[in-house]
């Protein structure tokens, strides 16, 4: 058995040797292209120890590479050994530009096309143009991982339509429309949230995303060809998602998408691995590259999973209070907890809602200086930090309930931060005010918003390296595409029913980190005008930490939309807590005024 990674790294430089091969390509994806990798498919994990969510490797005979962003710079030191691997940066030195200046013109380099989707194959292709790129049918990994652990079979869970909406059978018709429009016969669907979202199903096969490890071929009549072991589903199935499904094992897909011979077949070339675009290619299927047909219809959220969205806040927002109610008395006490005992206390709070089936990603708890590594990861640490006087700390979590999806951050003053970090903080909060207030046309894209948020950062000079907002699902992932607020220019308007979260920030590296986060729903408002507008409409309720504004920096419309936000959370999480946790909510949520 390989149990060292030095040992690892040797077995795939002789597996090159045997092979003939001159490198292998290993990315931190896995087939589904997800965000969330399980964890018997963390094969970059496996060869090299590194845990985070973003990276690639580079073996070739000689030497060894690995690529992370800046988000890791740290954490791979920690976790890679340097004698074995060479520390890259992802972005400023992309894994193929090191593969072209180490390796000779004519070099073989394998890739497993499931780890790939296939824009990142044209793009290789040419960058590789002067080496050889091999396509492998079987990972070296997976040969050679002998203790990999069992997928986690998780139960099939059926959504009634009462608590999403919409039958199966009518989200089939309605996707089988778009397929025929584009031209297609067919669409492959490899995201895990639209297969889920088309048949009304969730399960726990992966963490953090309710989700089951499946695919399905959707014809433009409706019909629906799903790839799941058949003994995972119960007995209730056939009649929960009505006529047209067809349920095939998994084993079966190679075959099935073997006999589209002749077909237009509608692929993601963002959201799908270049695997199923090979397949199709060479069984004489023409391949039209066009975007899932789900991501609409899943992003703008109908009349139930809106009503299921506002109460899972709701209770999400008790929750939270009663956090935050604990966290100000131990303080106070002078019990300075560390990052790990106030992330498992905040679980523990949420886990008391029976409908709460998972977190919807892994608590950011962030003290200090840690908060201002924006995707900061406690467990990724050789110890938690612990909480300081007069600093800031940062919470980022949320919960994956049975009626909708959580995602909130605030950023709490321990005992009396600076005059700097009020007014970063107070410039954060003008931007989230920014947005939430906006109003505009339809076919406003996110890119027009995000300038709301930044507005008052860049005019003194500051600004943050994330996007302002993603979409998130309901009772599905908490990273939903096709829509986001941010710098690029992604051409997906935003429309009515969609829920995207409100995330400005600030960062100072090794000092502090700040970032309010609210999910806001896009509503439609009537005026007085030549049209109706498009509005957001705060999701999140829970209070905004007042010890950390500088209240004479917000204009009136400002300070009003404050006031009136802390009056909602009052009256809407108040009956929800009683005793010590009420008062406290109720001092938190008092309107301020200016001096």
């Amino acid at each position: 058995m390989l149990t060292t990674t030095e040992q690892r790294l040797a077995a795939i430089k002789e597996w090159l040797v045997q092979q003939n091969l001159d490198a292998l390509l290993v990315p931190h994806e896995d087939e589904y292209l997800g965000e969330y990798v399980p964890a018997h498919n963390e094969r970059l994990h496996w060869l090299s120890g590194f845990t985070g969510s973003a990276g690639a490797a580079v073996i070739t005979r000689e030497n060894a590479a690995i690529f992370v962003d800046g988000r890791y710079t740290v954490q791979v030191t920690k976790q890679v050994p340097a004698e074995l691997f060479e520390y890259r940066h992802l972005i400023e030195e992309p894994a193929l530009d090191w593969v072209v200046e180490q390796l000779p013109v004519g070099a073989k380099v394998a890739i497993d096309p499931r780890m790939h989707n296939s824009g990142w194959l044209e793009g290789a292709q040419d960058k590789l143009a002067k080496h050889e790129l091999v396509i492998l049918s079987e990972n070296p990994i997976d040969l050679l991982w002998s203790d990999r652990p069992e997928p986690l079979v998780s139960d099939v869970r059926l959504m009634a339509t009462h608590a999403v909406g919409q039958s199966s059978q009518s989200k089939r018709e309605e996707i089988g429309k778009i397929i025929d429009k584009a031209g297609a016969d067919c669409a492959v669907i490899t995201a895990l949230d639209s297969v889920c979202w088309l048949l009304n199903v969730r399960g726990l096969d992966v963490s953090r995303l309710p989700v089951l490890l499946s695919h399905a071929i959707v014809t433009n009549e409706g019909k629906v060809e799903y790839f799941l072991d058949p003994a995972r589903l119960p007995a209730e199935f056939a009649q929960h998602v009505g006529q047209g499904v067809e349920v095939f094992h998994p084993d079966q897909l190679q075959s099935r998408l073997e006999q589209l011979t002749g077909q237009r077949v509608m692929v993601d070339p963002a959201t799908s691995n270049t695997w199923f675009k090979l397949v199709l290619q060479n069984s004489g299927a023409t391949v039209v590259s066009k975007a899932d047909p789900c991501l609409l219809p899943k992003a703008a959220k109908n009349e139930v999973e809106i009503a299921g969205m506002r109460e899972c806040h709701l209770r999400d927002g008790a929750k939270m209070v009663e956090f935050l109610a604990w966290l100000d008395a131990e303080v106070t006490a002078g019990r300075l907890h560390d990052e790990a005992v106030l992330s498992d206390k905040l679980y523990a709070i949420r886990k008391q809602d029976p409908t709460l089936m998972d977190l919807s990603f892994d608590t950011i708890s962030a003290a200090g200086g840690n908060a201002a590594m924006c995707h900061y990861n406690h467990e990724n640490q050789p110890e938690p930090g612990k909480l300081e006087m007069n600093t800031l700390y940062l919470v980022d979590s949320g919960g994956q309930y049975l009626d909708g999806t959580t995602d909130i951050t605030r950023t709490i003053a321990i005992g009396q931060p600076s005059d700097d970090m009020i007014k970063q903080f107070t410039l954060v909060l003008k931007g989230h005010i920014g947005v939430a207030r906006a109003r505009f046309p339809k076919a406003t894209r996110g890119y027009q918003i995000d300038t709301l948020a930044r507005q008052h950062l860049w005019a003194e000079g500051f600004d943050y390296d994330h996007g302002t907002g993603h979409g998130v699902g309901h009772f599905l992932s908490v990273h939903e595409g096709p829509a986001s607020i941010s710098k690029k220019q992604i051409d997906v308007p935003l429309l009515k029913g969609m829920v995207l979260s409100n995330e400005p920030g600030y960062y100072r590296a090794d000092a502090f980190g700040i970032r309010i986060e609210n999910l806001e729903i896009v509503v439609e408002q009537q005026t007085q005008g030549d049209f109706p507008v498009l509005a957001f409409e705060s999701l999140t309720r829970c209070p905004i930490d007042v010890r950390n504004i500088n209240v004479d920096m917000l204009t009136r419309p400002e300070l009003a939309w404050l006031n009136d936000y802390h009056q909602k959370v009052w009256d809407e999480i108040g009956p929800l807590v009683d005793g010590e946790v009420k008062q406290w909510l109720q001092q938190a949520t008092q309107p301020l005024s200016h001096s």
